[in-house]
C-alpha cells in the first residue's frame, strides 16, 4: 500500500478543493498517484475541477521583457531553493536581466549567467524554460507578472492596420487580454485549439460522474455534451467572461474593440507560466 502522507493529501486538497478525508479516500483508492485521486474526486463530484496536476516543488519566479516597441516578448522561469531567495531583489534583478538578454538574442547561452548566479547568491538555480514570441506583421506582444512573480502571461495579439496597434484602445486591449489569461488560466484561445487527449478525458470523467448514474442513454448523451460545452466555455479564452466584465465573452469585448477601430483583431497565441507547474 502507497504511504499516504499529510503532504500528499495537502497537495491533493490544494488542486481539488476538496475535503480533506475524500481527497486522503481517493489517494488511498488510487494508490497514492495525484492524477488518479483527481479523477476519482471529480467523477464522485467532489471536485469540480482540478489544477494543473503533477506539480513540482520548486521556488522561484517568472520574468519578462518586451522590447522593440511591443514586437518582441520573453518569459522565463528560474528555479531556486527557497523563497527567502526568491524574495530577494538580486534574485529578481538576475532574472529580469535572463529575459532582457533572450529578448535580444533568442540563441543566448545562459549557463555562464546561470554559474555565476550560484556563486553569488549561495542556492542551487535553475533557469527551467523560457520563450520569446516576436509580431509577424501588425499588432503587439503584451506580458504580465502576477502574484509576486509566480505567475508570467505573454500574449500576441494582432490587427490589419499599423495605426489600430499604435491605438491606446488596442494597448489597453492586449493589456487586459494578458490580465484575462492570468485570472483565468485559459487551455487554448478557441476549441479547434484544445487538445483531443484533453476532450477525451472529459468525456470520460463526464461518462462515470454523479450526473449519469441510471439515467437512460439519451439524457446520459446530453449530460455529457452539456459537461464538455460547459468544460469548454471555461478552458477556451475567446468564450471565457471578461474578466472586467463578467457578463460579456472575451470574443465578444475584442469585437467591440475591433468594431471601434474599423479593422480586425486576432489573439494569435499566448504563454502562462506558473513556478513549478509541470510541463
Amino acid at each position: 500500500m502507497a504511504d499516504i502522507t499529510p503532504a500528499l493529501v495537502g497537495k491533493l486538497r490544494e488542486m481539488t478543493s476538496a475535503g480533506l478525508m475524500d481527497c486522503k479516500n481517493a489517494l488511498v483508492e488510487a494508490g497514492g498517484n495525484l492524477d488518479g485521486a483527481v479523477d476519482i474526486l471529480r467523477k464522485k463530484g467532489q471536485a469540480s475541477a482540478a489544477k494543473k496536476a503533477g506539480r513540482e516543488a520548486k521556488d522561484g519566479l517568472v520574468a519578462q521583457a518586451v522590447v522593440n516597441g511591443g514586437k518582441v516578448g520573453v518569459l522565463v522561469e528560474v528555479n531556486c531553493e527557497t523563497d527567502f531567495v526568491a524574495r530577494n531583489d538580486s534574485f529578481k534583478e538576475f532574472c529580469n536581466e535572463l529575459a532582457t538578454k533572450v529578448a535580444s538574442n533568442p540563441s543566448v547561452d545562459l549557463e555562464a549567467d546561470r554559474v555565476a548566479a550560484v556563486a553569488k547568491i549561495g542556492e542551487n538555480i535553475q533557469i527551467r524554460r523560457h520563450d520569446r514570441l516576436e509580431v509577424s506583421g501588425n499588432g503587439l506582444v503584451a506580458a504580465y507578472i502576477h502574484t509576486g512573480g509566480k505567475v508570467g502571461v505573454l500574449v500576441e495579439v494582432g490587427c490589419d492596420k499599423a495605426e489600430s496597434a499604435a491605438s491606446s484602445d488596442f494597448k489597453q486591449l492586449v493589456k487586459d487580454i494578458t490580465l484575462q489569461i492570468a485570472a483565468a488560466s485559459p487551455v487554448a484561445i478557441g476549441r479547434t485549439e484544445v487538445p483531443q487527449a484533453v476532450i477525451d478525458k472529459e468525456r470520460e470523467i463526464a461518462g462515470q460522474s454523479e450526473a449519469v448514474k441510471n439515467k437512460p442513454p439519451q439524457a446520459v448523451a446530453k449530460i455529457i455534451e452539456g459537461k464538455i460545452n460547459k468544460f469548454l466555455e471555461t478552458a477556451c479564452l475567446l468564450e471565457q467572461g471578461f474578466v472586467k466584465n463578467p457578463d460579456i465573452k472575451v470574443d465578444a469585448h475584442v469585437g467591440s474593440v475591433a468594431k471601434t477601430l474599423g479593422d480586425t483583431i486576432t489573439v494569435r497565441r499566448f504563454l502562462r507560466y506558473q513556478v513549478g507547474e509541470a510541463i
